[in-house]
């Protein structure tokens, strides 16, 4: 019984010794900056929409586009990964990126780009119809 107990003590402080060594970050949205939209979806079909957003410095990546459903419309921004333990190369870069679209749906669609907050915290969003055939 001894034995086991100060192997399981023994563990217990191995593990805490050892470091975290996953960096410290925090995902973020950032707004999109320009939208190019075909004129027209076509229902049961891939078409694509195009993005662009600034990486604010050297500490942001691409991580994902937020895509949310609500009926017929899409709310769509960029998520970033931001690197907090290092330093940063202030050096802004635009991006422009192709979001693929499943038509799936013959009602039109309500294309919500998130562009950032106002003064009020309150998100801004350009919006764009998009009918489909």
């Amino acid at each position: 019984m001894k034995k086991y107990l100060l192997f399981a003590v023994s563990i217990i402080l191995l593990s805490s010794c050892i470091k975290n060594t996953e960096p410290l970050q925090e995902l973020k949205l950032l707004p999109i900056d320009e939208v190019t939209v075909p004129p027209f979806f076509t229902f049961n079909q891939v078409d694509t929409i195009k993005v662009k957003y600034t990486l604010p410095n050297s500490c942001h990546h691409f991580h994902s586009v937020y895509y949310q459903y609500q009926d017929t419309t899409r709310i769509i921004a960029i998520r970033a990964v931001k690197n907090l333990e290092t330093s940063c190369a202030e050096i802004t870069q635009q991006i422009e990126y192709k979001i693929p679209i499943l038509v799936s749906q013959r009602e039109d669609y309500l294309l919500k780009f998130w562009k950032g907050k106002d003064n009020q915290q309150e998100d801004i969003f350009e919006e764009i119809i998009i009918n489909v055939k």
